[in-house]
């Protein structure tokens, strides 16, 4: 499922990200960068509390949380781009 923006991408308002959206989201931004779980948090400046609860559907990441993701989807180039497409387009 592509996912679902519930708010436009500008400086100050990130999109919200349906719940199984983001856990896809997590799963493929870890596994194409190699990252662990432990890695990934502290690559987004986050807990692993944090990521445990957006995986839950508890919360939803903050928008700084979002705009890490985002980055490191950046930093990815090529093998990013289609999650950046997916999930960070308008």
């Amino acid at each position: 499922m592509v996912g679902t923006m519930n708010a436009t991408h500008d400086s100050c308002c990130m999109p919200t990200i349906e719940q199984s959206d983001l856990i896809d989201l997590v799963r493929e931004t870890r596994q194409r960068f190699a990252l662990s779980q432990a890695e990934f948090v502290a690559k987004l400046g986050v807990s692993f509390q944090s990521v445990n609860r957006w995986g839950n559907g508890r919360t939803q990441p903050l928008s700084l949380a979002l705009k890490q993701i985002e980055s490191v989807l950046h930093q990815m180039g090529d093998r990013g781009q289609d999650l950046l497409v997916q999930h960070f387009s308008t």
